[in-house]
C-alpha cells in the first residue's frame, strides 16, 4: 500500500511541476511579446510624430510616469527605453525566440555589435543558458575568444549558427579564462598548484572548456620501457569522439613542450584509442606563448596540437574586439 501511495504522490508531484513550468513559460512568452508590442507602439508614434525617444527625452519621461501611475511599477525610463530598443533590434516578431526570457534579451541588448549578439543569442538557445550563464559568457568575451581562431567566414558562421562542434579547431579558445580559480595576479603558482586549483574547480573548468568535455584523469601515467611521463589532465570529447590531452605550463611555452605533447598524442593514438575513436587532440595551456615559435614547432606535425594562453582574470574586451575587427577587415 505504501509503495502504491508513494507512486501516486510522485505522479501528482510531476504533474504539478510540469504544469508550473508550462505556466512560467507561458507568462514569460507573454511578457516578452507585450514588451515587444510596447516598443512597436513607441517607434510607430515616433515615426508619425517625428520625435526621437532617446533616453531622458520628454516623451520617455512622460510615458514612464503615466504608465507607472496607471499600471504600477516596472515602467521606469530605462525599462521603457529597453522595450523600444528591443523592437528596433528585433523588428520581426518571428525572429524572437520563445526559449529566451525578457532578462535574456536585456543582456543581449547590452551588446552593440550585431555579430556578437547573434552568437550569444544562438548559443543561449542551443545550450539552454540561464541569464547568469549568458552574462558570464559575455563578460568573459567568449565570442571573441572563439572567433580569434577562425577566418572571416568562420567568424560569420559562428555568429549565424553558434558554436557547432564538428572539428577540433571549433573547441579551441585563446585565451582560456580561469578567473574562477581566484588566484591573485601577484601570486606565483607552480604547475602542480595550478593543476590542483583546476581539479578543485573542475565543474567551472569544464564549463570554460565548453560543451562535450568529460573528465578522464589527472597525472595520467605513460610508461615507455623505463621512462615514465605524467600527463597533467586527460578529457574525452563526446561529440568529436576523441581524447583531449591538456598540458599546463606556468611559463612561456617551449618547442620541447610541443615535442612532448606530440609524444603523448602518438601514445594515446596507439595504446588508448579503441574502435570508433578519432585521433586525440593536444592543448598546451601556457602563461605566455611566442606565436612564431609555435608556428614553426607545430609545422609539419600530423597530430593536432594547439597552444593557448590562460588568464587568471577577465580579458581586455576592447583589445579582443580590435583583434576581431582586424580579422573581419583583412581576411
Amino acid at each position: 500500500m505504501k509503495n502504491n501511495y508513494d507512486d501516486l504522490l510522485l505522479s501528482i508531484g510531476q504533474t504539478i511541476e510540469a504544469s508550473r513550468q508550462k505556466a512560467i513559460t507561458f507568462i514569460n512568452n507573454e511578457l516578452v511579446k507585450a514588451n515587444w508590442e510596447i516598443g512597436r507602439h513607441i517607434v510607430e508614434f515616433e515615426q508619425h510624430g517625428n520625435e526621437r525617444a532617446e533616453y531622458g527625452s520628454g516623451l520617455l519621461s512622460k510615458l514612464s510616469k503615466d504608465l507607472n501611475l496607471r499600471y504600477g511599477k516596472g515602467f521606469g525610463r530605462r525599462n521603457v527605453l529597453d522595450m523600444r530598443r528591443f523592437y528596433i533590434t528585433y523588428p520581426n516578431w518571428q525572429t524572437v525566440s520563445a526559449n529566451l526570457s525578457w532578462s535574456h534579451y536585456i543582456s543581449l541588448l547590452s551588446l552593440s555589435d550585431d555579430t556578437a549578439r547573434n552568437f550569444y543569442e544562438k548559443q543561449s538557445i542551443n545550450e539552454g543558458w540561464s541569464v547568469r550563464e549568458l552574462e558570464r559568457r559575455i563578460d568573459s568575451s567568449l565570442f571573441e575568444r572563439l572567433a580569434l581562431s577562425r577566418n572571416k567566414d568562420g567568424v560569420m558562421d559562428l555568429a549565424k549558427n553558434g558554436q557547432v562542434v564538428s572539428s577540433p579547431i571549433e573547441i579551441i579558445k585563446d585565451p582560456y579564462i580561469l578567473d574562477f580559480l581566484n588566484i591573485p595576479h601577484s601570486n606565483k603558482v607552480s604547475e602542480k598548484q595550478l593543476e590542483q586549483k583546476i581539479i578543485d574547480n573542475l565543474q567551472l573548468f569544464l564549463l570554460e572548456l565548453g560543451k562535450g568535455f568529460t573528465f578522464v584523469a589527472r597525472q595520467y601515467k605513460i610508461s615507455l620501457r623505463n621512462t615514465h611521463f605524467y600527463v597533467d589532465l586527460v578529457f574525452y570529447h563526446r561529440i568529436l569522439r576523441c581524447f583531449v590531452i591538456i598540458d599546463l605550463k606556468t611559463r612561456k611555452v617551449k618547442h620541447t613542450d610541443i615535442g612532448q605533447m606530440n609524444l603523448y598524442l602518438n601514445y594515446f593514438k596507439t595504446e588508448e584509442n579503441i574502435d570508433g575513436d578519432n585521433e586525440p587532440i593536444g592543448i598546451i595551456l601556457s602563461a605566455e606563448k611566442d606565436e612564431v615559435l609555435v608556428e614553426f614547432a607545430t609545422g609539419g606535425l600530423s597530430n593536432k596540437i594547439f597552444v593557448s594562453k590562460y588568464q587568471l582574470y577577465l580579458p581586455d574586451k576592447q583589445l579582443l574586439e580590435k583583434q576581431l575587427k582586424d580579422i573581419l577587415k583583412n581576411k
